[in-house]
């Protein structure tokens, strides 16, 4: 049955719980020794809390009648933090600390309210400031499909565990693609909520401006959005909210979105560019599977993408800088460069050099462009595809720039406008590497997304597609 259980998303592993064929502390010690079978070679999960698992698994009466009945998960360790655990964020100097928090985040109060038990912490690059996994502090991880090539960042973590079945579902953050860039990268759903759609409380209001949204990464429609029902809502105090659901998520699966009127990009947004022939050819396949599926399709996108991003990408220098002096407040200590890896550093010292009112012009500017992408759906146009990535996973070593990278191209104007995006595993290249798909929709909307991809989940499954480094393997 361990071996099993690998195969089964959140969702099915919770049922098998209810239905009595295992207990939350099988699912639990099934994982648990996957992991300890797998993450040798993937470096997935930094900080293992298997014995905090094994504990509420015995000793929580209540946990088999939750939504995922004691499902196992990863938390990646940025942003939503756990009470009495390693917090580190990516970065040497919090490691060497041994720094902990002392309370769960709001987000991880939901994760555990729905029943999901958190069997370790993944790995993410320094201060998530990297579109690749690859810190200083805890090594490269790697991709499943391809142990010499990267899972994508910042989420990457994450992501190369929910792949290779070590856990069927683990937390993600997104601020410039980091959900959807490791979801391309290793053939999982990946969903951006909407802005406010979760909370960051309750130390946060935002995260680096408005582009910090918290999900998670699964191999199915079905537990992405049942994921989504039990994290949302707004929290106290936060300064802005999503406008609510109709209905619940999951009952979006299903439905008939009707005829949708679909525009098509492949190229990269401004400054412009091809994508990878692979990626490519899985928007056009996505293209052809959507009209067969009733919609109406066109190449179309917004004007704004042709427009330059350089004020938006201006503020995460200073997001970066915000961090520095964030955690040497905390800490007690000043952060120095040598505490830091150099792109870090770099970046801070750009951000440094930002006046605040040249930080706010570039608010501004952003705010603008998300009025102008706006118009497009406001023209009559319900959902964008893209590709997610410009290119399959590229190998360890060839990234780790700052953000602004080529490979965040299609995906961060969304995180600029607050719009929900979903990543999808549809097509592969030709050696057999996953290639997402994206797709975009207007605030509030995610609902739309999870009735389409519903439908592309069951037109062009990717279900029985595992990697070479699978738990059942």
């Amino acid at each position: 049955m361990r071996d099993d259980l690998s195969l089964l998303d959140a969702t099915g592993q919770a049922e098998l719980v209810r239905s009595g064929a295992c207990t939350p502390l099988e699912l639990v010690e099934a994982a648990i020794e996957r992991v300890e079978r797998l993450n040798p070679r993937l470096n997935a999960i930094i900080h293992p809390l298997f014995d905090k698992a094994r504990d509420q698994a015995r000793r929580d009466p209540d946990l088999a009648a939750r939504p995922f009945a004691g499902v196992p998960m990863g938390l990646k360790d940025a942003v939503a933090h756990s009470a009495g655990d390693p917090y580190h964020l990516g970065m040497r100097f919090l490691r060497d600390l041994g720094w902990t928090e002392d309370e769960d985040a709001w987000l991880v109060t939901r994760f555990r309210d729905a029943g999901l038990s958190i069997i370790g912490k993944t790995n993410l690059p320094e201060l998530a400031f990297s579109d690749t996994t690859e810190p200083v502090a805890y090594g490269p991880t790697r991709n499943p499909w391809d142990p010499s090539r990267s899972p994508g960042g910042s989420s990457g973590g994450s992501a190369a565990a929910v792949a290779s079945g070590m856990v069927p579902v683990a937390h993600g953050n997104d601020m410039g693609g980091s959900i959807r860039i490791p979801a391309s990268a290793c053939g999982l759903v990946g969903l951006k909520p909407t802005r406010a759609r979760t909370s960051l409380a309750p130390s946060l209001g935002e995260l680096w401006g408005p582009t910090t949204h918290e999900g998670v990464l699964t191999r199915t429609v079905r537990d992405t959005a049942a994921v989504l029902d039990r994290i949302a809502g707004s929290a106290p105090g936060d300064p802005y909210t999503a406008p609510p659901p109709a209905r619940p998520f999951l009952d979006e699966l299903g439905a008939d979105p009707g005829s949708l009127r679909i525009g098509l990009r492949v190229e990269l947004p401004a400054p412009g560019g091809e994508p990878h022939s692979a990626c490519r050819a899985a928007v056009e396949r996505t293209g052809q599977a959507l009209e067969d599926l009733g919609h109406r399709v066109d190449w179309s996108a917004p004007d704004a993408l042709d427009l330059s991003l350089d004020d938006a990408l201006l503020m995460f220098p200073v997001f970066a800088a915000r961090e520095l002096d964030r955690w040497s407040a905390r800490t007690g200590r000043i952060i120095g460069e040598d505490d830091v890896e150099p792109a870090t550093w770099a970046m801070a010292e750009i951000g440094r050099s930002v006046t605040a009112a040249r930080y706010l012009a570039c608010l501004d500017a952003t705010q603008r462009w998300s009025r102008q992408a706006a118009a497009w759906w406001a023209a009559g146009w319900d959902v964008l595809v893209t590709p997610t990535l410009p290119e399959p996973p590229p190998p360890l070593g060839e990234l780790g720039g700052p953000t602004g990278a080529r490979l965040v191209a299609y995906t961060l104007p969304w995180n600029l406008s607050g719009q929900p995006a979903i990543s999808l595993p549809l097509h592969q290249d030709h050696s057999g590497l996953p290639i997402g798909v994206q797709f975009i929709a207007v605030q509030g909307r995610e609902d739309l997304l999870l009735r389409l991809a519903a439908q592309l989940e069951q037109a062009l499954p990717w279900h029985d597609r595992l990697p070479p480094v699978h738990a059942s393997r």
